[in-house]
């Protein structure tokens, strides 16, 4: 962490600046991809925390140039991050009130609750499929990287019944991802993008048992319904 006081129009701002991509949450890096088109003013905002306006006020903007190396290496560091394959064997939340809750990582997500599992299958499949779409099967998984917001949302339904101790909910797990946001990229990055190529059978997801007696209606009875449910198995 690199910390520095920048002379502003109304005194002096405390800014601290991560040098290391383990000081980074998963949050922040989800900020920057969500924002393309950030300037330095903006990337610096994000990783220091501190609102735009308040760094719009520093006095000088060469005075940012102290921070410009850390962020360059920084994004470095981010490209290692895509190709590592160390799938950390614990996790830590840190939930309300100050209660830390440490979390064991297994690898077989088809252990976990069912309702997760087919949220988890369903973010991968329609994220993979997007990929495979826009650049075709061949090879895709050299080249894919699943978005963060995809990668949030498999890591809050993989780890909510985990971190939580409550039953599976579909809505109250997508509100997990606030607390996903919270892990260090080092670690949440790795044991989403485990799932996403560990899973290479969901670019084309099967057919479930449900569909398949719809066809079956449909054949035999001349039977249209309005509306499949998705229900199919793993």
């Amino acid at each position: 962490m690199i910390e520095k006081k920048l002379k502003t129009t109304k005194g002096k701002l405390k800014i601290k600046v991560p040098t290391n991509l383990a000081e980074i949450t998963l949050g922040q890096m989800m900020d920057f991809q969500e924002n393309p088109l950030l300037n330095d003013i903006g990337a610096i905002s994000i990783l220091s925390g501190i609102a735009l306006d308040e760094l719009q006020n520093v006095s000088n903007v060469a005075h940012f140039q102290v921070f410009a190396a850390p962020v360059l290496a920084l994004s470095n560091q981010i490209k290692d991050l895509y190709n590592s394959d160390a799938v950390p064997k614990k996790i830590i939340f840190k939930m309300p009130g100050d209660k830390d809750i440490e979390v064991n990582v297994i690898s077989n997500l088809s252990v976990e609750p069912a309702g997760a599992f087919m949220a988890v299958r369903d973010i991968i499949a329609e994220e993979i499929n997007g990929h495979v779409e826009q650049y075709g099967e061949e090879g895709w998984k050299e080249h894919f990287n699943p978005s963060l917001k995809a990668c949030c949302q498999v890591l809050a339904h993989y780890f909510f019944c985990k971190a939580t101790g409550k039953k599976y909910h579909e809505y109250e797990a997508e509100e997990f991802c606030n607390e996903i946001k919270k892990l260090r990229v080092t670690e949440a990055l790795p044991i989403a993008k485990h799932f996403f190529t560990c899973y290479p059978s969901l670019l084309k997801p099967k057919t479930g048992y449900w569909h398949r007696l719809l066809q079956r209606l449909k054949n035999g009875l001349v039977y249209k319904p309005s509306k499949s449910l998705n229900i199919s198995t793993p």
